[in-house]
């Protein structure tokens, strides 16, 4: 029989499983499995859950603020996250593209992650902060990029034709081998972590948004935390689409895409503190971040959000706040392949900021560099990306859609928000040719 509680009460009280009274709130039940996933813990903070990546706790492509949550947990608590690969673990080594494809396209409106949670927080109400701590990451040992032929990503027609690329994920190097002498770098991170949006009914969990979700931010790591606005009781918190690595754009779709055995995180709930959109929280920086479907928007907002933390942290005006992110706010082209594409920009602690890190016109004995300034950003983002596509053929030998991929696992693909109209500069790293 399925059990709840109603109850602001520690759940380690609860899981004695006898009904009692505590205030206005009376404790009904709990849920028993919750008793089993309590663990041992001296070390971390709070008290510490596993939660497994289950048929059971997992959702494959959708947010629904109904769905019934698969955890309870207290402010402050530490929870160990397994999640799965793409659709319910169907992306694993030896699966073609043409069944990847298959996997979209019969089950339209859905995205392809599959997400572990809800996660339900006692304590978080709408109007709260939810503040989510990335303690640790342990990815499996593969990981998979693909394109799907003719569909997503930022060129499809151009891409008729289709690749999966599956790797051995070497964490003693922190290395992918590509192929042809090319060492990827992995820094695993969570492609969704998100909360409930506010409105009711199934939503595909690919567009980011204010309650987070896809960000595809390849900066949120392990050691870094996320804020994001509550929009339901319990805030809901799910997590999934896992990352090995992923470049600035993720231009044919996907990461080196993965699962992780452990995301490690620690939750809590911050009253009175007014935040609209998802925020990071860096060692050395504060990342504002934007999305629409329109890149040009998107730029608007990341802006607009870098003014008013600039302002409100610093105690200045909105137009000092102006100047000073036009010195200091380092901005980047996240992705344009989430329905809504993203710009995020890192914001340093102090005055002193990696806005004048290089940006070139052309090639540098570090990168290999396409540059574009259009006063549409969507046309300037794709000239300049559609640019270190060729460039990557002509220079390197890849094939198309080689470079495609390499593109969508290791470019970085920078703004600067002092040319006008804004610049892109996408770049590549030569290091990643080993020999």
């Amino acid at each position: 029989m399925k059990k709840t509680w109603k109850s602001k009460t520690a759940a380690v009280l609860m899981l004695c499983g006898i009904a009692f009274g505590v205030g206005a709130y009376t404790y009904i039940s709990v849920l028993p499995e919750d008793a089993l996933r309590i663990v041992p813990n001296t070390r971390l903070p709070g008290t510490l859950h596993i939660l497994p990546a289950t048929l059971e706790t997992t959702q494959w492509g959708w947010f629904n603020n109904a769905q019934p949550p698969v955890m309870y947990i207290q402010s402050g608590d530490t929870v160990i996250v397994e999640t799965m690969m793409h659709s319910h673990n169907q992306l694993v080594p030896g699966v073609p593209i043409e069944t990847l494809k298959k996997l979209r396209t019969d089950w339209p409106g859905r995205g392809p992650m599959t997400l572990t949670g809800p996660i339900y927080v006692e304590g978080a109400l709408p109007g709260d902060v939810l503040k989510v701590k990335i303690n640790k990451i342990v990815p499996r040992a593969y990981g998979a990029n693909f394109n799907i032929p003719g569909l997503f990503g930022q060129f499809p027609s151009q891409f008729p034709d289709g690749q999966v690329k599956y790797f051995y994920l070497d964490w003693d190097r922190k290395i992918a081998e590509f192929g042809q002498g090319i060492e990827i770098p992995l820094r695993p991170f969570p492609g969704t972590l998100g909360v409930a949006r506010a409105e009711p009914g199934q939503y595909n969990a690919v567009p980011p948004g204010a309650y987070a979700g896809n960000l595809d931010n390849r900066d949120l790591v392990e050691g870094t935390t996320l804020y994001v606005p509550v929009f339901v009781a319990g805030a809901l918190l799910w997590s999934g689409d896992s990352h090995a690595a992923q470049g600035n754009g993720e231009v044919n779709l996907t990461a080196i895409e993965t699962a992780f055995k452990e995301l490690n995180i620690t939750v809590e709930v911050l009253k009175g503190r007014t935040q609209e959109w998802p925020l990071i929280e860096t060692p050395d920086d504060w990342i504002t971040m934007g999305f629409d479907p329109d890149l040009n928007l998107a730029l608007v907002s990341a802006k607009a959000e870098t003014v008013k933390l600039l302002a409100s942290q610093r105690g200045i005006s909105a137009a000092q706040a102006q100047e000073l992110m036009l010195r200091i706010s380092d901005c980047r082209v996240t992705q344009v392949v989430d329905i809504k594409k993203g710009v995020h920009c890192m914001n340093p602690f102090g005055n002193v900021g990696t806005n004048s890190e290089v940006r070139p016109t052309a090639e540098t004995p570090e990168f290999l560099v396409t540059f574009s300034q259009n006063p549409n950003l969507n046309l300037a983002m794709d000239e300049a990306s559609w640019a270190m596509l060729q460039l990557l053929q002509t220079a390197k030998g890849l094939s198309r859609l080689d470079a495609y991929s390499i593109a969508s696992v290791g470019m970085d693909c920078r703004l600067n928000i002092r040319n006008s109209p804004t610049s892109v500069h996408c770049l590549v790293p030569k290091s990643l040719w080993v020999n």
